[in-house]
């Protein structure tokens, strides 16, 4: 089964890597004749650089990768890469349309949507550019919080590490879900990590210099998690009416402040989860929840988990905390 793994200037080797590690532990289990095959193309057949500075030597270059492969995976450049040359342009196109399925990890999206190989797609890539690349191609339907999507034959993935992911699902495709739970033991990674990707980044990042209203709003709910979060308070930080506080804030980041304070406040109760012992109604407490139903509640709807079992997929501290105390901290 010939896996073929389109390297990219700058690529994010770890992209790389980790699809090839999950693919070579799976090969240790499956019957000889029916191993992963994998080869690394590249647009040059000669050393390159990934982003981070380590030099690797592709197995081919696209002039010599003209055979047909079972899976073509489109590896993503650090940040959102520039339009790919129409020599690989037309590669891909012609490697996809002879795979039984073809995806991208990361920005490798961009590429694909270049190519015009995501066209009425739902795909997914790295969160910070996700509204980059949904404006960028209106033709895509992005779903910017996903670890990686599945459409038919196209298979998209979400930042860097999320390739590991998307290669347990191929594995788990093509062998079982038990081979898939094994390559996640041996590789000491969750088969499937819960919720998305919004539970590795800050929510919808608040900007670092505050100049317009919105700006304002966002750096005050990040450092004020458990202020005053009502219409009327929040516009008379931005010093705008409600009503027009609520129509700006909705225009510029799609979504409404009532949406942007929940994500924002599961983002201070996650980043604690993962490194305080602290019981979880202290942590409620701290992130600006009422109680620790309201908190439990919002995280089962955004994350898919309970706070405990985040926590205990995520922590890092050894140390047990106490989550007896569960009461309503009104």
């Amino acid at each position: 089964m010939l896996i073929t793994i389109f390297a990219p200037e700058k690529v994010h080797l770890l992209e790389v890597a980790g699809v090839l590690d999950a693919l070579f532990e799976a090969n240790g289990k499956i019957e000889v004749g029916q191993h992963y095959r994998v080869r690394i193309v590249a647009e040059r057949g000669v050393v390159q650089e990934s982003a981070s500075g380590l030099r690797y030597a592709p197995d081919a270059s696209i002039r010599e990768a003209t055979d047909p492969s079972d899976t073509l995976i489109v590896a993503g450049p650090f940040g959102p890469p520039a339009r790919s040359s129409a020599d690989v342009t037309l590669w891909m196109r012609q490697q996809a349309m002879r795979s039984r399925r073809y995806g991208s990890t990361c920005t490798g999206a961009f590429l694909l949507a270049q190519a015009g190989l995501l066209a009425g797609r739902r795909a997914t890539t790295h969160w910070q550019y996700a509204e980059r690349f949904a404006a960028e191609n209106p033709d895509v339907r992005v779903e910017a919080d996903r670890i990686f999507v599945r459409d038919g034959k196209v298979f998209t993935s979400a930042g860097v590490t999320a390739a590991i992911d998307l290669a347990f699902s191929l594995i788990e495709e093509d062998h079982g879900r038990a081979l898939a739970l094994w390559v996640a033991r041996r590789l000491v990674v969750f088969l499937k990590r819960p919720g998305g990707q919004s539970q590795f980044s800050a929510a919808l990042t608040a900007q670092s210099e505050a100049t317009g209203p919105v700006d304002k709003i966002r750096l005050h709910v990040v450092e004020n998690p458990r202020g005053d979060m009502s219409l009327r308070a929040l516009a008379e930080v931005a010093s705008v009416s409600a009503r027009h506080l609520s129509r700006l804030f909705r225009a510029e980041t799609g979504m409404s402040l009532a949406a942007y304070v929940e994500l924002t406040r599961l983002d201070v109760a996650r980043r604690m989860l993962e490194d305080l012992p602290s019981p979880i109604k202290v942590i409620a407490h701290a992130a600006g929840f009422r109680s620790t139903t309201t908190l439990r509640r919002a995280f089962q709807r955004r994350m898919g988990v309970s706070p405990l079992e985040y926590r205990s997929r995520f922590r890092t501290t050894a140390e047990e905390p106490d989550d007896r105390c569960d009461a309503d901290l009104s």
